[in-house]
């Protein structure tokens, strides 16, 4: 870079912090003013200045800050490839869909195999098994952990079962230990939807770590954001392959936006009934999509990466206030626990009404939306009673009591790190004056 565009580039930088301290940095509370979000977006100049760089490079698809990002996000999980996708459903819908390439032989994944999941969760776990043909198995949860029923998994599994694809619900570790021996004992793929728990550990590894492939997601909402972004990890070369195939397009050729002929065989091989030597740059070996994210998501990606250990202290500090909080409510609420040998990167702060309380789900969370006080369901909650899955292929094992206990009864609280002790005693202040009420 030539010094004057260097001095340039560092003085449009410069400006942007200032711009930053002067117009972004204050967020002022003012209780039963300020609304409460369950998340956020947590930045400051950092992230604006790393997607300013990208935008004076001007190289708008995949780039330097898109590999500088896979590669520090696979070495932080532990996998060997990490791919940046436009979103963590999309992520979700390669992990399932690179297990139907053919590049695996006969351990590809067939229309009517049997994927294992819960009801209880969001819809992008379960699409992907139902867009490819396959046929979700569901089963139901524990509360107070509100992860997989470690007994009924087994009992799901028949002789089509191929794969078991679970989600460590709002950042609390599933019992990965047993599933791990579940997977190896029926010779199962373990697909390891790891959105909501960026940064949860489960004895003392990440989470993410232990799945054949698993996935992040980078909405505003996770634990660290590029706006709409998501990641799917493997160590797994041949998947590698196939997702990085299926999301370029589903083409062969593996050279990077810009790159041609790296192989050195561009025009010299076969493929399929092509003639020979035609561009590989245009073989296809796969049905693919369109997933590529940017670089301006990678570039923001970076520097949320570099935060990640912070908002992870941040979640379990916030968590740690609600549940001291909480406690002396133990008599309406069920309140959440952590999964034995883990360490949660909390997503959210869960709660259930009990079902002799003196009040529901529905009148306690209008209450606090009209004090301007966020709140969530879990998702989907029985995902089999919604109006899109009705009429699918599936089965199921047992009657998903806790899944609909879920349904009627839990909601969830933010703990993402732009939520601070006064919000937290503002909230506690409102819970108490509404329980008063009985």
């Amino acid at each position: 870079m030539m010094s004057n565009e260097k001095e340039l580039r560092n003085q449009i930088l410069n400006l942007v912090g200032l711009y930053y301290n002067e117009k972004l940095s204050r967020n002022e509370f003012i209780p039963g003013k300020t609304p409460i979000r369950y998340a956020g977006r947590v930045f400051d100049d950092r992230e604006i200045k790393m997607a300013v760089e990208a935008a004076l490079d001007f190289w708008l698809t995949e780039g330097r800050f898109t590999e500088e990002f896979q590669n520090k996000l696979a070495e932080k999980i532990g996998h060997e490839y990490a791919y940046l996708v436009n979103s963590g459903s999309s992520a979700n819908l390669l992990a399932v869909s690179c297990l139907m390439s053919p590049l695996l032989g006969e351990k590809r994944l067939r229309e009517g195999d049997e994927v294992i999941t819960v009801a209880a969760g969001f819809p992008t776990t379960v699409n992907p098994i139902i867009l490819n043909g396959l046929t979700p198995v569901f089963v139901d949860i524990y509360i107070p952990t509100y992860n997989v029923d470690i007994s009924s998994v087994e009992e799901a599994i028949s002789e089509k079962t191929r794969a078991i694809m679970i989600a460590h619900t709002l950042g609390n570790p599933f019992d990965i230990e047993t599933i791990l021996k579940i997977a190896k004992k029926y010779e199962l793929y373990l697909i390891e939807d790891n959105c909501d728990a960026l940064g949860s550990r489960y004895k003392n590894r990440l989470t993410g770590s232990y799945g054949v492939i698993s996935t992040c997601s980078f909405y505003p909402a996770h634990h660290i954001t590029t706006g709409e972004g998501g990641a799917v990890l493997t160590s797994d070369e041949k998947l590698s392959r196939a997702i990085r195939s299926l999301k370029d397009w589903g083409r062969d050729c593996y050279c990077g936006p810009g790159e041609n002929n790296t192989c050195g065989r561009r025009f010299s091989q076969r493929y399929g009934d092509l003639p020979k030597g035609y561009d590989h740059k245009y073989v296809y070996s796969h049905i693919g999509y369109n997933l590529k994210a940017t670089e301006f998501q990678a570039a923001i990606g970076i520097a949320q990466l570099e935060k990640l250990e912070y908002f992870v202290t941040r979640r379990k500090e916030n968590f740690n206030l609600w549940y001291e909080g909480f406690k002396q409510y133990e008599k309406f609420f069920i309140l959440p626990e952590p999964t034995p040998y883990s360490d949660p990167a909390w997503f959210s702060f869960i709660l259930s009404v009990r079902e002799d309380a003196p009040f529901n789900r529905t009148i306690l969370t209008n209450y606090l939306n009209e004090n301007l006080i966020e709140t969530r369901n879990i998702f989907a909650g029985n995902i089999i009673r919604q109006p899109a899955y009705l009429n699918i292929k599936y089965r199921r094992v047992g009657e998903l009591k806790n899944t609909d206990f879920v349904m009627n009864n839990t909601f969830f609280l933010g703990t993402y790190p732009g939520i601070t002790g006064d919000m937290i005693s503002y909230t506690l202040d409102k819970i108490s004056e509404f329980i008063r009420r009985f």
